[in-house]
């Protein structure tokens, strides 16, 4: 089987490239190989290439820079699938859709199945939602949503709150982290594998088209901010923790509006997928003893 990646520089390429399964032929692509804003250029790599699959692991993710730069967001999270989508329906072969819970407005207080109507509060969950659309018009295309990806590369959440806790606990100062926003980290090995297993059942075409996949249980920032500082301990990345404080949404305000609410169901999805999901507390500690063996 071969697959054309997207975003093989990102957390998820990355460990996408890390856990390739046997069997799969690996064309993987960044942005020096393939502009993901350039819709010819996404059309031309699926026709020269002919791949069995696009796994489109890139993305326009800068939630707060989007609301001020809405046509370069639309253009990677939607015009990009758009034409693999179309180049796909004349070569025969099928897209893989990373999306995100930020197509949810988070207003339901309980979590989103993977069939429910999408209402983006921003510029960049209405271009991932554009996305999804487009994608879906491909017949046999998926979506796999998730939630709050962070990994060992990268820049994300843990790596900024390792480095504010360092900060803050020499300078005896409190981290402040909101805590009324609600929903699931997830891992990129824990989210690299269950993409795999999305295009394993790729051969099932009855197979669900919209797939929810984070890892186990619920957190709010704060929370997660809390496990990163102890389990950062724990993994001598620090050697001690800050106090963290929690804020509300109004005393941290951001450009972009983020669903308080963003938990995923993924009972059918995991069903479909199979593997036993790893509690996000668990999956951190995983991923915190990497970055310890990876070294300054």
């Amino acid at each position: 089987m071969k697959v054309l990646l997207t975003g093989q520089e990102g957390q998820l390429g990355t460990a996408l490239q890390a856990s390739l399964p046997e069997g799969v032929t690996l064309i993987a692509t960044g942005r020096s190989e393939l502009n993901l804003a350039d819709a010819a250029a996404c059309r031309q790599a699926v026709l020269t290439h002919r791949p069995d699959w696009v796994l489109n692991a890139g993305a326009y993710t800068a939630v707060d820079r989007a609301e001020s730069e809405p046509d370069q967001a639309l253009a990677i999270n939607a015009g990009a699938p758009q034409a693999f989508a179309e180049a796909l329906a004349e070569t025969g072969g099928r897209l893989l859709q990373v999306s995100t819970d930020f197509v949810f407005n988070g207003a339901q207080g309980s979590p989103y199945g993977p069939d429910q109507a999408l209402d983006p509060l921003g510029v960049y969950g209405a271009t991932k939602a554009a996305g999804e659309t487009a994608a879906l018009a491909l017949p046999g295309a998926r979506v796999l949503r998730t939630s709050w990806v962070y990994g060992p590369v990268g820049k994300n959440f843990c790596f900024t709150m390792l480095r504010l806790h360092a900060l803050k606990a020499a300078a005896g100062e409190p981290l402040g982290v909101v805590a009324d926003q609600v929903g699931c980290p997830t891992a990129t090995h824990t989210l690299a594998a269950a993409c795999w297993r999305a295009i394993g059942i790729g051969a099932d075409a009855d197979g669900p088209r919209i797939l929810h996949w984070s890892d186990a249980g619920a957190a709010s920032w704060y929370d997660f901010a809390v496990a990163i500082g102890e389990l950062g301990v724990a993994a001598g990345l620090l050697e001690r923790a800050a106090e963290v404080r929690p804020l509300s949404t109004a005393a941290y305000p951001t450009p972009a509006q983020r669903p308080s609410y963003s938990l995923l169901d993924c009972t059918s999805s995991r069903a479909a997928l199979g593997g036993v999901p790893l509690y996000w507390r668990v999956a951190l500690a995983q991923v915190l003893e990497r970055v310890a063996a990876q070294g300054p």
